[in-house]
């Protein structure tokens, strides 16, 4: 769990769940506000609602002679007022005395009033507070200036609202917010946990796949996640991954294994001619020859291996190097069936091979397509038995020169046959070679535009089918 909180977790805890919960809360805050500001204003849109002409039209000066029309008059304002159930009125005369409530008690005279100072002073004639009433309850009042009368109001009424109820009500709103928001906050939470554990611990998994796949248990697969979704592909793409690494971790060592053998085996041959002759060079003239003359070849066969290695080498890097010239690709091809001529009589395989009259010009390293053509014939006979047959057949459709390559040897499976131009691969390694030469043929082929492809049925024998673009050739030149 340590390591799980100081990664995604983490984040996620110190990013969207931070971030999600401060919206939340900034939400709530302003839902709270705006519901506070509500019964504030519902509260003085109740008290200004007394403020009305009615007001001035009851307490008119007119009528009111003396303090004692004034009581009357107020008395008569108080039992005749309607709200009397939402707030409470107080009369107050000339001198800022209260000489009447709507409660029916008398009120104190060292009452505090901010409203009815400010009223005196307002030009509107109208002061509003809010604050502890006497008794210690929470009210908002209103004073409202009555009419004036030789420039001196005759008096003022004040209204009074108790907030007990609002603030209650409002307390209540506030809890329902809060719980709201603890629970969608809550609500994110486990969700996001939920979330992060179904990512988190197939990642966990997937990660000590790849560290096992990464110390060389190419075995490793990731087991037990069906989801169809990123993660599931990732582990797809992964479990491909480790396959792959294994099957050229594999081809690597047959690789290693294959050369080692093929290295062998000609050392051997010329460190035995080697030893023979040293004996018998004096003696025997003819063994003599015939000793330097494998040493010659096995020689020779050895530089090839290495040449071929190199030129891999060069190839991955991206350094393998073409003299492109203007060539003609059939002289090529003719010079190298010449040279499996005696190879084919030696082996008693036949050799056909037919080719157009045409040239086939383009520009190309002549070295590189000999090399192509000399890799696929001699894998041909090599996966070829005595009695088989090698045909070569050349010809010019539209633009490209197609060269098939065909034998009646054993075939390659359909399970490798897809892989046969990789590096190091070898679909049968009772044959001698390296494994490399089908691949370096093929970057050839795709370096001069051209395509290779090989098809195959095992024990019938396999097609390789070169395809390269020319250029087209005038028909004048052809008469």
């Amino acid at each position: 769990m340590k390591a799980k909180m100081s990664g995604i977790t983490k984040r996620w805890i110190k990013g969207t769940l931070m971030g999600i919960s401060f919206l939340i809360i900034a939400v709530s805050v302003v839902v709270l506000i705006f519901v506070k500001n509500y019964y504030n204003n519902t509260v003085s849109m109740t008290l200004l609602s007394n403020d009305t002409d009615l007001l001035s039209t009851f307490f008119n000066v007119n009528s009111i002679k003396t303090d004692e029309d004034f009581y009357e008059t107020s008395r008569e304002y108080i039992e005749n007022f309607e709200s009397k159930d939402l707030m409470e009125v107080w009369i107050i005369d000339d001198r800022g005395k209260v000489i009447l409530s709507s409660t029916g008690f008398a009120v104190t005279d060292n009452v505090e009033m901010p409203d009815y100072n400010m009223a005196l002073t307002s030009p509107i004639g109208r002061g509003e507070w809010s604050g502890k009433y006497m008794t210690g309850e929470p009210v908002s009042t209103m004073t409202t200036v009555l009419p004036s009368r030789e420039d001196k109001p005759i008096g003022a009424i004040r209204y009074i609202v108790s907030k007990r109820g609002i603030n209650q009500r409002f307390a209540i709103v506030a809890l329902i917010v809060m719980a709201v928001c603890l629970m969608s906050i809550g609500l994110v939470v486990a969700s996001g946990l939920f979330f992060l554990k179904s990512i988190v611990r197939p990642i966990s998994d997937i990660n000590n796949i790849a560290r096992r796949i990464a110390e060389g248990d190419y075995a490793a697969r990731i087991k037990g996640y069906r989801q169809d979704d990123e993660i599931g592909e990732l582990s797809k793409t992964i479990n491909y991954m480790a396959e792959e690494i294994g099957s050229a971790d594999k081809a690597k060592n047959d690789f290693i294994s294959t050369i080692s053998h093929e290295l062998r085996t000609p050392l051997t041959a010329i460190k035995g001619w080697g030893e023979t002759i040293l004996q018998v060079c004096e003696s025997d003239y003819a063994l003599t020859k015939r000793g330097i003359e494998v040493i010659i070849g096995e020689s020779r066969r050895l530089s090839g291996m290495v040449e071929e290695l190199l030129d891999f080498s060069r190839m991955q890097d991206g350094r393998l190097i073409y003299n492109k010239e203007k060539i003609d690709v059939l002289a090529e091809l003719d010079e190298t069936i010449f040279i499996f001529k005696e190879r084919a009589l030696r082996e008693g395989i036949e050799l056909v091979y037919n080719s157009t009259d045409m040239p086939a010009p383009m520009m190309g390293d002549p070295g590189r397509i000999k090399q192509v053509f000399v890799n696929i014939i001699d894998n041909s006979f090599k996966y070829t038995e005595q009695g088989g047959k090698v045909t070569v057949l050349a010809e010019i459709v539209d633009s490209d020169l197609i060269i098939t390559v065909s034998d009646t040897g054993c075939g390659i499976s359909k399970e490798d046959l897809s892989k046969v131009k990789q590096k190091f691969y070898k679909a049968n390694t009772s044959v001698r070679g390296s494994g490399i030469g089908l691949a370096v043929a093929d970057e050839i082929v795709k370096k001069h535009g051209g395509e290779l492809t090989v098809d195959s049925i095992v024990g019938l024998g396999t097609t390789v089918k070169i395809s390269l673009p020319i250029e087209p050739v005038p028909l004048a030149n052809n008469i």
